[in-house]
């Protein structure tokens, strides 16, 4: 059987240390304690790029707003999307908040007794400038978060080889650099300039 293998950097990101009322009731997890890494949001999407990077850090830097240092509460919170779910890459986002949050649309869990219920917290067409927001539950409270993936540009040469592989034209040498190419822009998101403000920016809206 191969062994998964992935880019080192993938392990260097920030990660995401959460309390779920349901994994602690059915004893999933010590004390309901989750915690993810860029890794498993990698697992859902099937595929790790600048948009998959964008929805990670906005996530975890709306829920560090959110509650501050305080563990956030996965199920507790709802995501809101400006677009509809089948445009552009709201699916993409919505799938990675989905993951960390426990927000799902109706589709989702429906509860134990009344408790735990995740259903209809998965919003999508809501009037927003920015692009996606989250309401934690127990307050109200929301906030806006930004992501401007052009801060960090793709190499012009991976542009190229971009196309030649798209294409069918490019060599197994140069399908290879393509893929250097793509996973470096992604380690500068998540790695170099994850605390950049002019990449990803959270602010309150209410």
């Amino acid at each position: 059987m191969s062994q998964m293998q992935y880019p080192a950097f993938f392990d260097s990101a920030p990660r995401l240390v959460i309390y779920d009322p349901l994994s602690d009731f059915l004893g999933a997890t010590e004390r309901g304690i989750l915690e993810y890494q860029y890794l498993d949001v990698v697992k859902v999407a099937g595929h790790s790029c600048p948009t998959v990077a964008g929805a990670y850090l906005m996530t975890l830097k709306a829920l560090a707003h959110l509650y501050g240092e305080e563990l956030p509460v996965r199920g507790e919170i709802d995501v809101l999307l400006p677009e509809a779910v089948d445009e552009g890459v709201t699916g993409v986002l919505a799938s990675v908040a989905t993951l960390l949050t426990g927000a799902t649309g109706a589709g989702g869990f429906k509860g134990i007794a009344g408790r735990f219920d995740r259903r209809n917290g998965l919003s999508f067409e809501v009037d927003l400038p920015c692009t996606m927001a989250f309401r934690r539950r127990g307050t109200g409270t929301v906030v806006g978060a930004a992501f401007n993936a052009g801060t960090i540009p793709i190499a012009p040469a991976a542009r190229a080889l971009m196309q030649q592989a798209i294409g069918g034209a490019a060599s197994s040498e140069e399908e290879a650099l393509f893929r250097w190419h793509w996973q470096d822009r992604v380690k500068r998101i998540l790695i170099d300039h994850a605390d950049d403000p002019a990449l990803v920016s959270v602010h309150p809206l209410s």
